[in-house]
């Protein structure tokens, strides 16, 4: 059985400092809900590596939560640093999951190519970014949301046949 537990990270300067409200994130916690998640914990931070590492750790190794998903911070500009962090704290990456975010970004806006976001396991953590925007994090989050339980399970440790 797995634990549908998560936490969202946002990525965004200017919510971070209180400039902008963070429509991303609540997104992103309404869906998880709405197929069975509990969000345990929320977090706003700014496009800062080392923040965006602290909090993925945090959550991973001392929380042991199941399911850390990030908003914001997934493009191509200088401050856009989600990526990088998630790739030095995951243990290996999941590159199907950014490739089927992609592909269906793509049938919305050519944009969809830019986006770095990528996903990995961290000890018993699955990590997956999305992007920063309303509609893109609930886009790239509905294509992932059929495949989660099946991953958190396996992640978890469950030995059992894939069918």
């Amino acid at each position: 059985m797995i634990q549908k537990r998560a936490a969202v990270l946002v990525v965004s300067d200017k919510a971070y400092r209180g400039e902008r409200e963070d429509k991303g994130g609540e997104v992103v916690i309404q869906i998880l809900k709405e197929n069975g998640f509990e969000v345990i914990e929320k977090r706003i931070v700014p496009d800062e590596k080392d923040q965006i590492i602290s909090a993925l750790k945090e959550w991973s190794d001392i929380k042991g939560i199941p399911l850390i998903v990030t908003t914001g911070g997934t493009g191509v500009s200088p401050r856009d640093v989600t990526p990088q962090a998630t790739k030095e704290v995951i243990d290996y990456d999941i590159p199907g999951i950014g490739e089927a975010m992609r592909i269906r970004s793509l049938q919305i806006t050519p944009n969809a190519m830019l986006s770095r976001a990528i996903a990995g396991v961290r000890k018993s953590s699955l990590i997956i970014n999305l992007p920063g925007s309303p509609s893109g994090a609930k886009d790239n989050l509905l294509v992932v949301i059929p495949a989660l339980d099946h991953a958190l399970l396996k992640i978890s440790g469950d030995q059992s046949e894939c069918v």
